[in-house]
């Protein structure tokens, strides 16, 4: 079987968030399964000269963007046995950044077309196109609408995941009709209009033929207009076509017996994370002392990740309650501020570190004793999963992938891997914070908890053997979907 996965970024070459670590862990683990899977992605000016280096070319064709055509190159590179195949054009993706320009809606325009016009260049038909969230949505309505009238592309199946629906790839019309060349007649609100715009992920969900998303509790919360983003009308018309698979963590990258970032520790042998503890207090310039505990965050600084609830109770927690808190992260500049300001007033008891470093990242994971991620929605979250497997007991709201993965301690059965919260609500996520911190101090409790969830598979095979399930569910049908 054959499938090209379409991305906008992947794992070790560009990354802006999760997405990039899906790609970097997913195709690999499916390529075990006997699936001839390969990714196509831009070709960043951001990819490192080293890693360019080993990419050759092996296609150039020309891109109709409109009324222009565009030159596009394909270059390969094989990585962990999984080819990657870069559609290269200078004027398009050789930025400072992948994304945020004000030309985004053209760029990725031309990489949709540069997909579907590679396949008789790289004398690869694939049964099925697998793209991934609003950069890459307009393929399969594109081959749905038009490139199935042309030789070898009619049985071309469609699957399609939403990482995140709050990012929907929202442009003025005009993006339609001069730049993606789709006819007038899908400007309606049937099909790709969407309050006076067009809409690249809604593309998507009409015209593939399966969809899903990074977790079962996300597939069921957007069907509503709370966490539905206005498309939930959509998403509800296709509700039998959608299915909520898990995401996994890369466990040779996230695993602590072998990770060069800390002090190794596991799960049978735990002093090296007492150890890992002191050297990070040691390194922020907190108070050593191991009998208090440290609560982290790794995020990204985004009303998202349910950072309005800390900057309303964290001081009280912090005059309340004998802990210290970490932060490593960097995004909207009210939340800078916030935990910069914290971080002065609070001296030797908070650390905040605006920017991002992936080894630090690692250590903070290592020496932390609590996770706290409050997210307002969260289609999967990786840092819970990270945070466990590094023995690091998480505290979060029950939204999309953390309802999946956390379950609160029950002191009346013993079961449970963490503390979580329902309601979005400030002072139900301080109470929570509180009983977590109420349990630190029982060692029996406590180990129980990090043993849990350092034991348990967050591997990508779990994902793969489902995903690779849907891509021969999806070969096997004899239709595709019409809309």
């Amino acid at each position: 079987m054959k499938v090209l996965f379409v991305v906008s970024e992947s794992v070790p070459f560009a990354k802006s968030g999760g997405l990039g670590d899906v790609a970097g862990a997913l195709p690999k683990e499916i390529i075990k399964l006997g699936t001839d899977i390969r990714v196509m992605m831009p070709k960043y000016g951001i990819i490192s000269e080293h890693v360019r280096s080993q990419m050759s070319k092996v296609a150039e064709y020309e891109v109709q963007v409109g009324w222009r055509k565009q030159y596009c190159g394909i270059e390969v590179c094989n990585h962990e046995g999984v080819l990657y195949y870069f559609v290269d054009n200078i004027y398009y993706f050789n930025r400072d950044s992948m994304y945020g320009h004000y030309d985004d809606g053209e760029r990725f325009a031309f990489f949709t077309r540069a997909v579907l016009e590679s396949f008789p260049h790289l004398d690869f038909y694939p049964d099925l196109v697998h793209c991934h969230d609003w950069h890459t949505a307009m393929v399969p309505f594109l081959l749905r609408t038009e490139y199935i009238h042309k030789p070898n592309y009619h049985f071309i199946k469609s699957l399609f995941t939403i990482h995140n629906l709050h990012f929907q790839g929202i442009f003025p019309k005009q993006v339609l009709s001069e730049l993606l060349m789709v006819p007038q007649w899908f400007y309606t609100h049937e099909h790709l209009e969407f309050y006076g715009n067009m809409n690249f992920m809604k593309g998507a969900l009409l015209a593939s033929d399966y969809i899903t998303t990074v977790s079962p509790t996300y597939r069921n919360e957007i069907m509503h207009p709370y966490f539905g983003e206005k498309l939930e009308g959509v998403l509800s018309t296709r509700k039998s076509d959608i299915v909520g698979i898990l995401n996994g963590i890369d466990e040779d990258v996230y695993n602590p017996a072998i990770d060069e970032n800390i002090h190794p520790y596991s799960p049978s042998k735990l002093a090296g994370k007492t150890e890992n503890k002191r050297k990070l207090q040691e390194e922020l310039g907190l108070e050593v002392n191991a009998e208090r505990p440290i609560i982290s965050m790794v995020t990204r600084l985004t009303k998202q990740k349910g950072l309005e609830l800390i900057q309303h109770v964290l001081e009280e927690l912090l005059w309340t309650e004998d802990f210290q808190f970490v932060l490593l992260g960097t995004g909207e500049y009210e939340f800078e501020n916030f935990f910069r300001h914290v971080s002065y007033k609070y001296g030797n008891r908070v650390s905040a570190t605006i920017g991002f470093d992936e080894a630090f990242a690692h250590r903070i994971y290592a020496g932390s004793d609590i996770f706290l991620m409050p997210s307002k929605f969260e289609p999967c979250g990786l840092g819970q999963m990270i945070a466990m497997k590094y023995g690091t007991v998480p505290v979060v709201r029950e939204t999309g992938g953390l309802n999946d993965t956390v379950f609160s301690y029950d002191e009346s059965t013993g079961d449970g891997n963490g503390f979580t919260f329902k309601n979005f609500n400030a002072h139900d996520m301080m109470h929570t914070v509180k009983r977590a911190l109420a349990y630190y101090p029982q060692k029996e409790v406590w180990d129980k908890l990090i043993y849990r969830g350092m034991v348990k598979d967050f591997s990508w095979a779990q994902s793969a053997y489902r995903y690779n399930q849907l891509y021969e569910e999806l070969r096997s049908r004899s239709e595709t979907h019409v809309f």
